[in-house]
């Protein structure tokens, strides 16, 4: 399928106030829809993304489209909200797509890959670079179309129970980790676990755990991780700018009228933009919060950096030969990595190692 009707991205980021195109007589109807989501309400910026689509959509459409998101678990549960649009229990779903790599691990690029795209080249990626596409394709083997739809940003390494000092550290530890992040974890010795949200803080706190990564201070905060687990490593180089993405059942994707379709982009656009700004502004206080309550901030050593990242692209290769989908995503992605980190070497990290060092000297 060749993707169509897509939003003009440039000219929706020229200006904060969306122009709301005129309804044809065919977009006047009536549309309901459900939206799963992998998300618990009390993560309220998560959560928060499925409610900017759902909320943007009925405002542009003055009432006539309205879409109901629900929590993880009201309708199926947090990690299943691939199937459910799929199989066309909802319309749509608000979820992250490196849950279902077992389907097809070329997914995982639709969200995060380890020691890949800050938020910032992630977007550059999937809406200039052709990742977007590349993603789009592979869904529609699930009947499924997929949009950008929220971002975390960069994330923290996870809440240890204890300090880990070395690489040897991490052989045996049970750990929540998902996506290909879990992979390069799993061959550093960690006993990986994949738990929904809602799950992670009762697992830490009853030691069925003894570690796990979330999202960053804001939603970690919320969760309570810091009560079950005091020492909080940096960086997550699993997920450096972590995609969230709304999935649309294709079948009632293609019954909306052109107008709804532009609508419904737009509003996911607005979703990952707004998401990213909020997490930004949110996570610069919680953070200050953590420490006052006890949190010990812990860097991950070089020698498991290292390790982590040797491990990372060996993974890819072995992906690659393996699936043709991801050899083909992976040769585009790695391409365009090369050239951004190059460019952002020049425009960015410069400037943010003397200002950060300089801020700190302060």
């Amino acid at each position: 399928m060749k993707r169509r009707n897509l939003v003009s991205y440039t000219a929706i980021a020229a200006t904060s106030t969306v122009a709301v195109p005129a309804l044809s007589q065919t977009a006047g109807e009536n549309i309901r829809w459900r939206m799963a989501t992998s998300w618990p309400q009390s993560l309220d910026a998560l959560f928060g993304g499925a409610q900017t689509v759902c909320d943007r959509v009925a405002a542009m459409t003055n009432g006539k489209f309205t879409i109901t998101p629900y929590v993880a678990g009201e309708i199926v549960g947090g990690l299943e909200v691939l199937d459910a649009v799929q199989q066309g229990t909802v319309q749509c779903g608000h979820t992250a797509s490196y849950y279902y790599k077992g389907k097809n691990p070329a997914l995982v690029f639709g969200t995060s890959m380890p020691f890949g795209f800050t938020a910032q080249q992630q977007n550059a990626w999937l809406y200039h670079g052709g990742g977007l596409e590349a993603i789009q394709k592979i869904y529609t083997d699930f009947n499924v179309i997929n949009f950008p739809a929220g971002n975390t940003g960069g994330q923290m390494g996870g809440w240890f129970r204890r300090e880990i000092n070395s690489l040897a550290d991490l052989n045996g530890l049970k750990m929540r980790i998902p996506g290909l992040g879990g992979d390069v974890m799993n061959k550093l010795g960690v006993n990986v676990q994949i738990l929904p949200g809602g799950e992670v803080y009762l697992a830490l706190e009853r030691g069925a755990i003894d570690a796990a990564e979330w999202v960053g201070p804001y939603d970690d905060e919320k969760l309570g991780l810091y009560k079950a687990a005091k020492y909080y490593y940096y960086p997550g180089w699993w997920e450096p700018g972590a995609t969230i993405e709304v999935l649309v059942n294709l079948n009632a994707w293609q019954k909306l009228p052109k107008e709804y379709q532009e609508i419904f982009q737009t509003a996911a656009y607005e979703a990952n933009m707004n998401m990213l700004a909020q997490y930004e502004a949110l996570n610069r206080e919680a953070l200050a919060r953590l420490i006052e309550k006890g949190t010990q901030l812990r860097a991950f050593n070089p020698e498991i950096m290292q390790a982590a990242q040797k491990v990372t692209f060996e993974i890819y290769e072995e992906n690659a030969s393996q699936n043709s989908s991801f050899q083909a995503v992976y040769q585009q992605w790695k391409k365009f990595r090369e050239q951004i980190f190059n460019w952002n070497k020049v425009n960015e990290l410069s400037f943010s190692e003397f200002s950060f060092s300089s801020n700190s000297a302060q």
